[in-house]
């Protein structure tokens, strides 16, 4: 059979990749078009669009590359009816897979939404767009089935796909991830984890980094995004002593005693491999006011959203602040009263998302409902 997959950003090349590879196992002659990132591509997939041209993120942001976005949107059309997918598989990046997703129900094409949009969150219109035009939800968060069964949509909770990831992950030796990464072996770390798209690093990493000099026993590094290069990380960096690793922020994670993290999937992360984290978000002023207006849910860490209780600190644009994050810092590297609740929680998180098997359970409901066709 003929797959078409859509995912805009590197989680969703993750997390796509990992799907794509049991997709294989149970249709073992798929063909397979994508838009994703490089390890979509080692999956044997032709990708068509590669997420560095697709990610943009806030109101802002989006308005000025809306020309860029609309002639995607129009390749994407074309290119999805010349290919002729039995189905097409969305992964997250609701403002133009939603649009794809109506495309292709015009079209009597089979659309899986993998990884929902965070519709109960915001625009929560939009559920009756998917219920409309999406032929089953493959959802990640255990919270999200109960919101689509209220409003009757097909439905499945899968599990979440990071913990497929984290399943593979090998204990790290401190002392060898130092030495093998130029670190300082006798140092503890504090991991800087500010996204993975250009214009939100820009942001992040410039509030991170004034924090480095109030915790001259610690060394700072800074976990890459494979989509951006170390000479962009060094024209933010400057002078600060602060060091760089790409394409191993899970093993980062492992070796590090805190970490200082934007909000997103790194944030569960960060939480699933017990690391005490700090959360950060800050956004352009116009984009921070419209969302603060539409937004209604009382956390944006998804941590927080899922035990739905403040288990991680969040510090918000205007509380973004250097001394606000060393404050929290401090709390969570020496007060061990902090430490232990903040690890019973980790421990029931991981409870909460069961076990691995997101990407299994996905690709062996989109399978066997194409067979059953």
């Amino acid at each position: 059979m003929k797959y078409y997959i859509i995912a805009g950003e590197p989680s969703g090349d993750l997390h796509g990749s990992n799907l794509i590879a049991s997709i294989k196992q149970k249709d073992p002659r798929a063909k397979i078009r994508a838009w994703g990132g490089d390890l979509m591509k080692q999956q044997g997939v032709t990708l068509v669009k590669h997420y560095r041209d697709l990610a943009f993120m806030g109101f802002v942001e989006v308005l000025k590359h809306l020309g860029k976005i609309l002639n995607n949107l129009k390749f994407c059309k074309k290119d999805i009816l010349k290919f002729a997918p039995d189905a097409i598989i969305l992964i997250d990046y609701p403002g133009f897979n939603i649009k794809v997703a109506k495309f292709a129900h015009e079209h009597n094409i089979k659309v899986y939404y993998y990884i929902s949009p965070q519709v109960w969150a915001w625009k929560k219109q939009r559920v009756h767009t998917l219920k409309r035009v999406v032929d089953k939800m493959l959802v990640i968060l255990p919270f999200e089935k109960d919101f689509y069964n209220n409003y009757n949509v097909d439905v499945h909770f899968v599990g979440h796909p990071i913990l497929d990831e984290l399943s593979k992950l090998k204990p790290v030796n401190k002392n060898i991830f130092s030495k093998q990464n130029n670190l300082n072996p006798k140092k503890e770390i504090i991991a800087l984890l500010p996204g993975s798209r250009k214009q939100e690093v820009s942001r992040m990493l410039e509030v991170m980094l004034k924090v480095v000099k109030m915790f001259p026993e610690y060394q700072f590094v800074i976990g890459g995004a494979p989509s951006l290069s170390e000479d962009f990380y060094r024209s933010i960096i400057g002078e600060e002593n602060v060091d760089i690793v790409f394409n191993k922020t899970h093993q980062l994670m492992q070796v590090s005693s805190a970490a200082v993290v934007t909000s997103g999937t790194a944030t569960l992360e960060a939480a699933l491999l017990y690391v005490p984290e700090v959360i950060c978000y800050k956004g352009n002023q116009i984009s921070y006011l419209i969302a603060k207006n539409l937004i209604k849910v009382k956390f944006i860490c998804l941590v927080n959203l899922i035990m739905n209780k403040p288990v991680v600190k969040e510090l918000i644009q205007h509380d973004l602040t250097p001394e606000n994050i060393a404050e929290e810092l401090k709390q969570i590297l020496t007060n061990p009263k902090k430490q232990r609740a903040l690890l019973e929680d980790y421990e029931e998180l991981r409870s909460v998302l069961g076990n691995a098997g997101a990407s299994n359970n996905a690709a062996s409901i989109i399978v066997s409902d194409l067979k059953n066709k």
